[in-house]
């Protein structure tokens, strides 16, 4: 028999502290085959199913999603499978912690919608990053869950290849799981929660045991997403099964090993101050030292104009440093106009948040990257001993080829700048040291003292002082 397999969803993480919005533009959009063709749903085989690819949107992380965008890709992905049906399955690549305004639920919201589309019998399996939020509308929608493991995350494609191989045994056996949740009242930032680092390291290491439990398919330690001030925020263990029982216990254990060990998060990296970075930067005698931006990570929603850094190393007079990089695109536009070789006068920074910092300074425009698209244009200049990378267009530059682009070897570097948390799996070995400034921006560090309006009281570690005991909620599609 062959199943006729529908794939589509939303991806994109949204901090709610961020003023800019994200639109259409922000997003890689694939439609119809031009979704199997992309790398991350490469595994797809088509040799025993049918696949019927619908629509993926996929952004850098930012502020929220503006209503009139969201609203515009649900309706063409519910257009695109309401005409594949009937369906025998469907795959839905989720995020999970995408912020949609005036909406406190984006993610059940598109689920939900689904759900109502391919009805009841149509088993649904989603997949998610470890840092997405989880809801009983969610849980309630679905079949299978199945969440990222790693952070930085190296098992991308791995998570994906569970939720699909479970869909593909619930349809072969024709034994459909159920899902089970355990909210855990803990919100850490992901640079605490790291898995190259202990306790997560540890935590997540238990997960493929319990996998393989009577009747448990697959294990989840969700962390949840901190930077979005909304009710569901919140960490939590999601267990997919066949065994209420096995799984709601599963469920529970780790849920209750995650909150056991709330205290014991730490950051990996040598952290602190800016200036106390620059400081060790300034005196270190190996390298490359790469220093993170964490408050204004694009990846974990920050704006990416930020320039305090910058202006830190102008101020030094540091000589040796790459920025990599500033989202400035009149900036980029000015180099531009000035052309390769000629000096520039320019403002970087605070080119989408009015509240970022910038310089005001005289560059030397070194290179200019048409890119694929007027909007993909960047810029590198030269002010003094310092080398600065400018984008037109949100990104990061968390890649060894994001440098070499530009005939900047990241390794040959004094010191390396980029906007992240904890380093991605490419930079990160190369880092001698790894320093993380606690920059401001609107995914800072402390979360403590992030507005907190909205989240559902109490949750650690915004209080501290309150007792916790896991409790297993099971998915209204899991009946006795």
């Amino acid at each position: 028999m062959t199943f006729r397999i529908a794939i589509g969803g939303i991806h994109t993480e949204c901090s709610t502290s961020s003023p800019v919005l994200m639109r259409e533009h922000d997003f890689r959009v694939l439609r119809g085959e031009d979704l199997l063709a992309a790398d991350y749903f490469s595994f797809i085989a088509q040799s025993e199913i049918e696949a019927l690819p619908l629509l993926h949107a996929r952004a850098v992380p930012g502020g929220p999603v503006s209503r009139e965008t969201y609203e515009a890709f649900k309706a063409e992905f519910l257009e695109r499978l309401s005409a594949t049906l009937p369906l025998d399955g469907l795959y839905l690549a989720m995020h999970g912690a995408m912020n949609v305004e005036g909406m406190d639920d984006a993610e059940g919201d598109w689920i939900s919608a689904a759900r109502h589309v391919v009805g009841a019998d149509c088993p649904i399996a989603a997949s998610y990053d470890l840092h997405g939020n989880v809801t009983q509308k969610i849980i309630d929608q679905l079949d299978i869950f199945a969440g990222y493991r790693t952070a930085p995350h190296i098992d991308v494609r791995e998570t994906m290849v569970r939720a699909w191989s479970m869909l593909l045994r619930a349809l072969n056996s024709g034994e459909i799981p159920g899902v089970v949740w355990a909210p855990v009242p803990v919100l850490l930032p992901g640079e605490r929660t790291s898995t190259e680092d202990e306790p997560a390291k540890s935590l997540y290491a238990h997960l493929p045991g319990h996998d393989l439990r009577v009747g448990v398919w697959d294990s989840n330690l969700m962390v949840g997403y901190v930077w979005a001030d909304e009710p569901r925020a919140t960490a939590c263990a999601v267990v997919t099964g066949v065994n209420r029982e096995e799984a709601a216990k599963v469920a529970q254990e780790i849920a209750q090993s995650y909150w056991q060990a709330r205290t014991e998060f730490q950051f990996g990296p040598v952290t602190g101050s800016l200036d106390d970075m620059l400081d060790i930067a300034e005196k270190a005698e190996t390298g490359p030292v790469i220093l993170a931006d964490s408050g204004d990570n694009p990846t974990g929603g920050g704006v990416g104009d930020r320039a305090d850094v910058l202006s830190a190393l102008i101020t030094r007079n540091f000589e040796g440093a790459v920025v990599g990089g500033i989202t400035d695109k009149p900036a980029v536009d000015g180099c531009f106009a000035a052309g390769e070789g000629n000096v520039a006068e320019l403002k970087i920074g605070g080119s989408l948040d009015p509240a970022s910092p910038y310089v005001n300074t005289q560059v030397q425009v070194l290179r200019l990257d048409t890119g694929e698209a007027e909007s993909e244009r960047q810029a590198v200049v030269k002010i003094g001993g310092i080398t600065v990378i400018l984008a037109s267009k949100r990104r990061p530059y968390h890649n060894i080829a994001d440098f070499t682009r530009h005939g900047i070897d990241p390794k040959e570097v004094r010191l390396l700048v980029v906007k992240s948390g904890y380093l991605s799996p490419e930079l990160q070995p190369i880092s001698n040291p790894n320093l993380m400034a606690l920059t401001d921006g609107v995914i800072n560090q402390d979360i403590e003292a992030l507005p907190s309006k909205r989240r559902v009281q109490p949750i650690f570690p915004f209080k501290k002082d309150f007792n916790y005991q896991a409790v297993a909620k099971f998915s209204a599609r899991w009946t006795d």
